[in-house]
């Protein structure tokens, strides 16, 4: 973002969907902890909210979006700002184009969605890499990514068809986009 805003007023902002995921302690009290990641673990409705007020509602004052802090694993209220003069305001996550639930409240406020699509075998790379960073040691990383990601990442693929663009990783061959 600072390279697109450079040294003017920030007219970009990023609202990452991870700042949405449900606190542990309110995972713990829903039985889901264990599948962290999963659509029932954000506050898609609270998502949406938020993206439709930012498209819709003009505002003088900063609005702040939660963010996700890695080292913690968890969400962190009013971590972003998104500046009254923010006419582009980019958004990523897993969940962008699922039709279910409160998740199917979101697509609407987007004009486009890209679709990244990257090898399997890298995938799971970055993943057991991530998960390794940030505390698991390896076998529990691997088991994780096998028991939770692995089926997010099944769903995830399943919107692929929504898309208005997918956009290839060098690893499958793409230099760009296709569609």
């Amino acid at each position: 973002m600072r390279e697109l805003n450079g040294d003017g007023e920030p007219w970009v902002s990023l609202v990452p969907m991870d700042g949405f995921h449900l606190a542990d302690a309110e995972l713990d009290r829903l039985g889901r902890r264990d599948r962290k990641g999963a659509p029932d673990t954000f506050d898609a409705a609270g998502y949406a909210a938020l993206l439709r007020r930012l498209r819709e509602e003009a505002y003088d004052d900063v609005v702040y979006a939660p963010g996700f802090e890695r080292t913690l694993e968890q969400p962190v209220a009013g971590a972003l700002p998104v500046p009254p003069a923010a006419r582009l305001v980019v958004t990523e996550g897993n969940y962008l184009l699922l039709e279910s639930g409160a998740w199917a409240r979101v697509r609407p406020q987007l004009d486009e969605v890209w679709f990244c699509e990257l090898d399997e075998e890298e995938r799971l790379r970055r993943l057991i890499a991530r998960h390794v960073e940030f505390g698991k040691s390896r076998a529990e990383a691997v088991s994780w990514v096998e028991r939770s990601d692995q089926r997010n990442a099944q769903s995830v693929a399943s919107t692929r068809e929504r898309a208005d663009l997918v956009v290839r990783s060098p690893e499958r061959g793409g230099r760009g986009a296709a569609r």
